[in-house]
């Protein structure tokens, strides 16, 4: 008996010792996992339970532009952060929170439950609202100081400068491709808490302060941005377009001066605005050139010896290549003429003939050499490479098209840079919009020198084509954009857009493309007038932009005029006003022109002028030729310029209005017009009545 009490004790024990080897082993392995798996993880949140990290905000670099004049800050404002376990009354929490700072009561207890050592509640709140939540002096929730991104001039430069996102990253324009310059290292504040939430005194508390981005200098002149700006505000107001651009550059070193869109945003807060408006279609809308793509043709059959500057064209108003008419935009054609008179009249069936010489290797060749069909690596995101045939698959008419500018879509920033390579003896720059990269002590990070991509033209060459291009402006289709003392050369464009179906009826795109002085340019320039109402011809609407702009562009650079005191007095005398002839008869506006000494031109078919270039008031040489534009068909149905009435009698008042669709609402008993509403020029829709005052 007494020996299996033994034997049983002995089990009994056996068992013991094992159950006890199995615990003893489990503890050890917990011990090992503990200590060689889960160290990190259990230091961590150790850490979590008595150090609080707070970021700090690094405040991002300033942007000036090449004058020193910021047109992007940083300004200090607050945010609203949340320690969740230092919270006590998460109910009373989120319902005082959510009544200060606007926001959904349920969706602030999720992140007041959050198991996260830092939380942000609401960030760049206004002033006032960080007074109210300092106030509450609720537990676990604090404020701190973070940068908000401030443009000073609003909607100024807007495609150019971008905007921020909410943690200050730059998410379109200069604030996105010079980012990595811009933002800084952020810093943080270190706090020990212990095991209640207090705040250890004594501890070691740690401040790592934030670096301060890089400031950039923009290629940018605000003035000059400002005057462009001033003028698309008024040519959308005039013309009702649909969108409009211009560029302003620096032919010698590629820098842009001014790039602006309408329509555009204010970068402050661009969460208001589509983001269709934040498409900088300066670079990144691809559009059919039309005649301002003849400089590149002129360029090139220059170039290429094609043909003499003197030597004859003759155009019937048409010509045919592989079975198609290609019209020139003069019904009837502009008979003989030379080379010159061919770009000066931007004569279409000229221009096709000369393509056609040049042949598809060659034009081609100045196709790629000028940079069209690829990026001109400007530093600004988005841009587009343009539309090209391939060229194994060109045809003759494909060449006779493009010649004239149709058949392939270009950017703006192409058209303009491939213009300042003519300005600029033939060297084809790329664009450049930031000048240099300084830290906060004013030190010097990084240049940017002129880049030239290649040399495209002899300076033979530039030197002819200036001298042509000088002569568009003199005495051809850009005669608007002349500005008095000056030699300006360049281009006028008029494009009919295209659809699905073809070519768009009344939709057009109006351009002009060139630079001044003419032979020492400083500055070139392209207007871009997207689907304008009523006039569309480039160089009655887009010409006179690139001259209002270039005339106080070279006053502010200081740019002295060309002509000397004595020229210009001599200038002065045998120069004449041009009348007003809008809404004459032909044979009457000839007569008032032959009047003064002026030629007239009359372009279309129609028996009443509706437009005129040069503008009445313009001052040019006696002998100089006036362009009339008839009325057609299309205008009858769309706005009606109105007449200057002054002088005329009542009869002569109410037959006039009658035949251009007006009425008539007469004050006053007198027996001449002294005045009137709307006043003369302006455009007005048919069958509006105009007020005449008669004495």
């Amino acid at each position: 008996m007494a020996t299996v009490s033994h034997v049983t004790i002995r089990k009994r024990m056996a068992v013991l010792f094992l159950v006890i080897s199995v615990i003893m082993m489990g503890l050890i392995g917990r011990l090992l996992y503990l200590q060689f798996y889960k160290s990190a993880w259990l230091a961590e949140n150790a850490v979590d339970q008595r150090i609080r990290e707070i970021p700090v905000e690094a405040k991002r670099g300033i942007i000036y532009d090449r004058n020193g004049r910021e047109l992007a800050v940083s300004v200090s404002t607050e945010s609203v952060y949340v320690i969740p376990a230092e919270i006590r009354n998460l109910e009373e929490t989120a319902a005082k929170l959510a009544a200060i700072l606007a926001l959904d009561e349920d969706n602030l207890k999720n992140k007041l439950k959050r198991r996260q050592a830092f939380t942000w509640i609401k960030r760049k709140i206004e002033p006032e609202v960080s007074r109210q939540v300092q106030l509450l002096n609720l537990p676990g929730i604090g404020v701190t100081q973070e940068n908000r991104r401030y443009y000073p001039h609003d909607n100024l430069a807007a495609h150019v400068l971008g905007f921020n996102g909410i943690d200050s990253q730059g998410l379109d324009g200069v604030e996105m491709t010079f980012d990595s310059y811009l933002k800084g290292r952020s810093g943080s504040i270190v706090i020990e808490y212990d095991a209640r939430g207090r705040e250890i005194p004594n501890a070691s508390h740690r401040f790592s302060p934030p670096v301060a981005g890089h400031n950039i200098y923009l290629t940018i002149d605000l003035v000059i941005q400002q005057i462009a700006e001033r003028e698309l505000e008024r040519v959308m107001q005039e013309t009702q377009a649909k969108a409009a651009t211009i560029i302003a550059i620096d032919p010698r070193d590629g820098g842009i001066l001014a790039l602006a869109n309408r329509p555009d945003y204010n970068p402050n807060n661009f969460g208001n605005y589509s983001p269709q408006l934040w498409r900088n279609i300066a670079i990144s809308n691809a559009y059919e050139p039309g005649s301002t793509f003849k400089i590149i043709t002129t360029s090139a059959v220059m170039s290429e010896h094609i043909v003499k500057l003197e030597e004859k064209f003759f155009d019937p108003g048409e010509v045919e290549v592989q079975g198609r008419n290609i019209h020139c935009w003069k019904h009837g054609g502009h008979g003989s003429q030379t080379f010159v008179e061919v770009v000066q009249n931007s004569c279409n069936v000229g221009f096709v003939n000369v393509g056609l010489r040049l042949g598809r290797e060659h034009f081609y060749r100045y196709i790629d050499a000028f940079g069209f069909g690829q990026h001109t690596n400007i530093d600004l995101p988005g841009e587009a490479k343009g539309i090209m045939i391939d060229r194994a698959k060109t045809t003759p008419i494909n060449i006779a098209t493009m010649s004239i500018g149709q058949s392939i879509a270009v950017t703006p920033i192409q058209l303009v840079t491939a213009a300042a390579a003519v300005a600029n003896d033939g060297k084809l720059l790329r664009p450049q919009i930031v000048r240099e990269v300084r830290d906060q002590s004013g030190q010097l990070i990084r240049a940017f020198q002129s880049d030239v991509v290649r040399q495209v033209l002899d300076t033979s060459i530039t030197r002819q084509v200036k001298e042509i291009l000088e002569s568009v402006v003199a005495k051809g289709t850009g005669r608007n954009a002349y500005i008095e003392g000056f030699k300006i050369a360049g281009k006028t464009g008029t494009a009919q857009k295209v659809g699905a179906g073809g070519y768009l009826p009344d939709k057009y795109v109006a351009s002009f493309v060139g630079f001044a002085p003419a032979d020492n340019p400083q500055v070139a320039m392209l207007i871009v007038i997207d689907e304008p109402v009523g006039l569309y011809y480039g160089g009655q609407i887009a010409a006179p932009v690139f001259g209002a702009v270039m005339k106080d562009v070279l006053q502010y650079l200081k740019v002295n005029p060309q002509l000397t005191p004595e020229t210009q007095t001599s200038n002065e005398q045998s120069h004449v006003l041009v009348p007003s002839i809008i809404n004459l008869r032909v044979p009457e506006a000839v007569k008032e022109l032959e009047k003064v000494g002026l030629s007239p031109r009359i372009e279309e078919d129609g028996d009443r002028i509706v437009d005129q270039i040069p503008k009445p008031g313009s001052r040019m040489p006696k002998g100089g030729g006036v362009l009339l534009y008839t009325m057609t068909p299309r205008y009858f149905s769309g706005e009606v310029t109105v007449p200057d009435l002054t002088g005329r009698t009542q009869r002569e008042a109410v037959d006039l209005l009658a035949e251009l669709g007006l009425a008539i609402n007469p004050s006053g008993t007198g027996g001449h017009v002294v005045k009137q509403d709307p006043l003369p020029g302006s455009k007005v829709p048919s069958g509006t009545n105009i007020t005449i005052y008669f004495e």
